[in-house]
């Protein structure tokens, strides 16, 4: 895949979203293609990722979200962009309440076709724009800062030692 091929791939996967097509999303991936979404948790497999995106973000996303992705980098296996994406909730405790959210997205390409996305998202400036109180914010940041903790890259970067690099003391 080219880096040309891979813009093409990133604009129809965020035209499906923006769609709320689960299926033609679904096509950008693999079969067995595993989305991780920062909210909706881990989704596997075609199908899961189109329910994801209708059943779930969708439902709670009003009919003009947007997502557009930026500057994308590629070398040939993994690709990363950054974006923006915007939408009104229908959530109901949020109803009304517009957010936009920027990302940096990391994808990882096999047979022309996404097998893994992950996403970096600033949850904290989301909840803020729907007026999630305080208390709430905070239960959901030590649950994310657990997940963190607990992801094998995670546990296998904490038992690396540091870089000798990093371990040189600092000029003052």
């Amino acid at each position: 895949m080219t880096l040309d091929e891979f813009r093409r791939l990133l604009t129809e996967l965020t035209l499906a979203a923006e769609a709320a097509d689960g299926e033609r999303f679904a096509r950008c991936f693999t079969d067995d293609g595993v989305y991780y979404d920062y909210i909706y948790g881990v989704h596997r497999g075609r199908k899961e990722i189109a329910h994801m995106l209708v059943e779930l973000f969708r439902r709670d996303a009003d009919d003009d979200y947007r997502w557009e992705m930026f500057d994308p980098v590629f070398d040939g296996t993994m690709g990363y962009a950054w974006s923006l994406s915007s939408f009104t909730s229908l959530v109901p405790q949020f109803k009304g309440r517009f957010v936009v959210i920027d990302g940096m997205s990391r994808f990882v390409v096999r047979d022309g076709l996404f097998s893994e996305y992950r996403e970096s998202v600033n949850g904290g400036v989301a909840m803020q724009q729907l007026g999630v109180e305080p208390a709430r914010m905070a239960k959901i940041f030590n649950r994310w800062g657990g997940w963190l903790k607990e992801r094998p890259e995670t546990v296998e970067y904490l038992a690396r030692p540091r870089a000798l690099a990093a371990k040189a003391p600092r000029p003052r």
